[in-house]
């Protein structure tokens, strides 16, 4: 049995030496990475890979996160990998995931990498409601989340129906409200036609500030039990330590900044905190498991050092982060404006060539007109030429057959003398013959006047044929061939076509100190402006709750909706009632949690 148990050992330690290596599956919000991982390896030395492979500096905000039986657990740096209590099917699946949250988004985050990883998070925690988010803020969001993905709002190409099938508002919001999927479509389409102009960054941005005011965002609940046995839920976040009640994750009974406490730890299930004020009683709650204990001291540790850490001077890592993206948004804003100008341009000159082409055609079919014109007159004239002509030899023909009745009439003279009977008759004849040439001769005449006649209208057409062609020639001369510069073809916005004449030169900029000077002058008027920026966004909240208002089903809200809207109605924010808390003593707050 002995050596059935040594020879066991021995082949165990064998196996551990041949395995060199293990395989670590990385789950990020974007996407999946796999890596091979010496046995060896700390939990940092896994960390500091994937960040590197992100491109991630801003690695404070971040962890590796396992699921451990019904909880969840982060990889510590210090250990081992395989030492820790991690899944031991290989390959090791981890999440990164953003761990610490800042206070302020817009001053903390600096790297894009950093601002879209957070952007993926927070969505996903409110659509899967963990974060509670009113229907209202729900749409807007929607809104900033198309813009993030889809650009700039184009009704040519973005027609209704083209979000169908994105998952943009939490379940909760839509169930809700008698409204179909298209209604909820028309309004967040309302909303991100109003982004025009911002970059995907920018969009991403706008999102995590409004998300940053909810109540529950960047809040880790825990539930615990204070000395009278009170079923209590711990809170933890960027700004410090919270009590809630159970039914109510949106208003905590009471609060404890991170700069009022001076030591946290554990002893089995029970917590300790220890005041900054030593005139303060320590005070303790227990939570359910050991493991979740350590859980909680590590927030509460990383939350604690990043809160101090804001208070302090940046260090010489920060500062150069923050000086290169200051840079990198003044190159991004310089080469938007290049962008639209060069836009601005192309639209121009485009809007001339269509309005040119626009004349030319009308030009063509003036010409068109006046060359049918032109051979109608043609044809006119060779019309009546014709008639003339016809109507001149008939008059010849007449003229020769008076010719003739003439010559009869005196042959008829002479041989009338043959008889008186014969000169009767022949009177008789004479007179019937005058009487015809009298007609003849009075037909000739009219023929002849037709003839005149027709030969004016011939003039007159050929007069009116001269002038169609002055005329023609008139338009031909007015058609204005577009200048090479004007006509210029749908080119992509990368390449300029030579007869764009405006100069590369004239749209480079150098990055002189004046620029950015001037750019940072901007940046702070930016920053003065965000106060009128939030006001106008409370404004599109309150328009658009009032909007969706009365199409809303009152029995279908849940208890964190009806804690919401009191909220609401008594004027209580996150932040204000953050701040009213902690208005009290240490010492009254520390009693009041016991008391609970």
């Amino acid at each position: 049995m002995a050596s059935a148990l040594a020879a066991k050992m021995g082949f165990n330690s064998l196996m551990r030496k041949q395995a060199r290596n293990f395989n670590v599956r990385i789950c990020t919000m974007e996407s999946d990475m796999e890596f091979s991982c010496e046995v060896k390896w700390k939990g940092k030395d896994l960390f500091d890979l994937v960040c590197r492979t992100l491109g991630l500096r801003e690695t404070w905000f971040f962890g590796l996160q396992y699921n451990i039986k019904d909880t969840v657990a982060w990889l510590k740096m210090e250990k081992r990998v395989l030492d820790q209590e991690v899944p031991k099917e290989e390959p090791i699946t981890l999440h990164f995931l953003a761990k610490f949250y800042p206070e302020n988004v817009e001053e903390e985050l600096v790297q894009d990498i950093t601002q879209h990883l957070f952007f993926l998070q927070v969505k996903k925690r409110i659509l899967e409601e963990e974060i509670h988010c009113p229907p209202e803020a729900s749409v807007l969001l929607a809104s900033y989340a198309v813009h993030a993905k889809y650009g700039d709002y184009d009704p040519d190409v973005h027609k209704p129906g083209f979000l169908s099938e994105e998952e943009l508002l939490p379940k909760r919001v839509i169930n809700l409200y008698q409204m179909t999927a298209e209604m909820w479509e028309e309004r967040i389409t309302a909303c991100y036609a109003e982004h025009r102009g911002r970059t995907r960054e920018e969009a991403e941005m706008e999102y995590l500030k409004i998300a940053q005011d909810l109540d529950m965002y960047g809040v880790n609940y825990f539930l615990i039990r204070n000395k009278k046995g009170t079923d209590l839920l711990l809170g933890v976040d960027a700004l410090g330590l919270h009590i809630y009640e159970p039914g109510n994750r949106l208003t905590p009974k009471c609060s404890f900044p991170w700069n009022e406490i001076r030591n946290i730890s554990y002893s089995d299930k029970e917590f300790t905190i220890k005041p900054l004020d030593k005139k303060t009683n320590v005070f303790k709650f227990n939570s359910s498991r050991l493991r979740v204990n350590k859980l909680i001291l590590q927030l509460c540790i990383g939350n604690h050092d990043l809160f101090m850490r804001r208070r302090r001077v940046d260090s010489l890592e920060v500062q150069q982060m923050k000086a290169q993206a200051r840079e990198e948004r003044a190159r991004k804003q310089m080469e938007r404006q290049r962008l639209q100008q060069e836009k601005q341009l192309r639209e121009e000159a485009e809007r001339a060539r269509d309005e040119l082409e626009r004349r030319l055609i009308q030009l063509q079919d003036e010409a068109h007109m006046a060359n049918e014109a032109l051979l109608r007159s043609e044809q006119t004239a060779d019309l009546l030429a014709e008639k003339a002509q016809i109507a001149e030899e008939e008059a010849k023909l007449l003229a020769q057959k008076a010719a003739e009745a003439e010559t009869e009439m005196q042959r008829i003279k002479v041989t009338a003398i043959r008889g008186q009977e014969e000169r009767r008759l022949m009177e008789q004849k004479m007179l019937e013959a005058e009487m015809l040439a009298l007609k003849m001769a009075e037909e000739s005449e009219r023929r002849a006047k037709e003839a005149e006649q027709l030969k004016q209208d011939l003039l007159e057409a050929r007069e009116s044929e001269h002038r169609a062609k002055n005329k023609l020639l008139e338009i031909t001369s007015r058609v204005y061939t577009p200048p090479s510069s004007l006509l210029v073809p749908r080119t992509p916005a990368d390449s300029m076509p030579p007869d764009l004449s405006f100069s590369r030169e004239n749209l480079s900029f150098d990055f002189k100190d004046t620029d950015m000077k001037r750019l940072s002058m901007e940046i702070e008027k930016e920053k003065v402006e965000y106060m009128e920026k939030s006001k106008h966004l409370q404004e599109q909240l309150n328009e658009l709750k009032t909007e969706i208002e009365s199409l809303k089903l009152k029995e279908r809200e849940t208890p964190l909706d009806v804690i919401h809207n009191q909220n609401t109605e008594q004027g209580t924010s996150k932040h204000s009632n953050f701040k009213k808390l902690t208005l009290q003593s240490t010492k009254s707050r520390v009693a009041f949690f016991e008391e609970l």
